[in-house]
């Protein structure tokens, strides 16, 4: 029946339906906010505020996947989903080329990983409603400071990193899926044409970042969850998407172990160990690439 739908009235169904899907769980999320406060007063209960914190995030997630039942002509085509595990910590990479990249984590890894906890930038805390929810959920909050302020302020440099620790030490209790975007920002051909990138599909991945989240950890992050997504019909909007115009989404799924040693290390201080794990990072995203080339020589 929605398949006979003009494209706009489709967009404007499914958008409004996602939007009042993040509304409605961060309402919910917002409700729930005294129970944390509670729990860092009765450590007892923690647990199970935690539990049923991720638990609305879960629902969240599967409401968006009905959602996209809606779109008559979208296929997922998602490999490698065997041997995942709720009680395993993973430290989740991803190519980055639009929001829809979000979206469609949440939906493959869904209740088969701990619940997601994106690095969020520090300026979305101020958004009514969604910043606080976020918070209370636990994610991680980065503050980035731009070459020319650091030029101006030195003291700055290395906040940034020193918030990422911060931020992941409070995981240690609990298995976690953390996820990073390696690459820093959406990659697109402008962007990666002015950073002259080594790889054909992406920006280069920036390891400080993901070093100091193993760092944080320790041992529990002993395994990466891979994925590499790709949109054959071409990278789509978040409207788009909604539109129905988004034919087939490919999602490759690998786990690579980490080496142990990385989980010690000094990215800062120790420039062997920092030449040894941005080659590690570098190898990651030249297979990512290559992955990506195969796809498109296929579909084209």
């Amino acid at each position: 029946m929605l398949s006979l739908l003009p494209a706009p009235l489709l967009g404007l169904l499914v958008g409004t339906l996602l939007v009042l899907s993040i509304l409605m769980a961060s309402v919910v999320i917002l409700l729930m906010s005294p129970l944390k406060l509670l729990s860092l007063i009765f450590p007892v209960i923690s647990p199970r505020v935690r539990r049923a914190i991720a638990a609305v995030q879960e629902a969240w997630t599967s409401t968006n996947s009905l959602i996209f039942k809606l779109l008559p002509d979208l296929t997922w085509d998602v490999r490698g989903l065997q041997n995942l595990h709720r009680d395993r910590w993973y430290f989740v990479v991803s190519n980055h080329q639009c929001w829809m990249d979000i979206l469609t984590a949440f939906h493959v890894l869904n209740r088969r990983i701990p619940p997601l906890k994106i690095f969020i930038k520090q300026d979305l805390l101020y958004v009514p409603v969604i910043g606080l929810a976020v918070y209370t959920l636990d994610y991680p909050f980065m503050k980035r400071f731009s070459r020319e302020l650091i030029a101006k302020k030195p003291h700055l440099r290395g906040k940034d990193l020193e918030t990422t620790r911060r931020a992941c030490e409070k995981y240690k209790g609990y298995p976690v899926s953390v996820m990073s975007y390696l690459e820093g920002t959406r990659a697109t051909p402008a962007k990666m044409a002015a950073c002259e990138t080594p790889y054909q599909q992406l920006l280069p991945p920036k390891s400080a970042g993901a070093a100091f989240v193993l760092n944080a950890l320790g041992s529990q992050m002993d395994t990466v969850l891979d994925l590499t997504i790709a949109y054959p019909g071409g990278v789509p909007s978040f409207w788009d998407f909604c539109c129905g115009r988004v034919r087939r989404i490919v999602v490759d799924v690998t786990l690579r172990e980490i080496p142990a040693h990385f989980c010690q290390g000094s990215f800062e201080n120790n420039p062997a160990f920092r030449a040894e794990f941005t080659q590690w990072t570098q190898q990651l995203w030249a297979q990512k690439d290559e992955l990506l080339l195969t796809w498109r020589r296929v579909n084209d």
